[in-house]
């Protein structure tokens, strides 16, 4: 996943301002460290997505991101 993708699954899900206000300061339940923190560190952005999802228990059919078909 590149993090153009990452970026606008966040704040697909959450809106700009509080996306970001997550991606620095959520501590992330299964890794101790915010979803910035993750990405500084190289992990897989995927991961880290799904990480985020876990903790704020976004459904699985929204995990994708959203429909732009219409």
């Amino acid at each position: 996943m590149r993090y153009t993708l990452f970026a606008k699954l966040v704040h697909d899900e959450f809106g700009q301002a509080q996306g970001e206000w997550i991606l620095h300061s959520h501590v992330l339940a299964a890794h101790g460290k915010t979803a910035n923190e993750l990405v500084e560190d190289g992990e897989d952005l995927k991961q880290v997505w799904e990480t985020l999802c876990d903790d704020f228990r976004i459904p699985a059919e929204r995990r994708l991101g959203q429909d732009t078909d219409k």
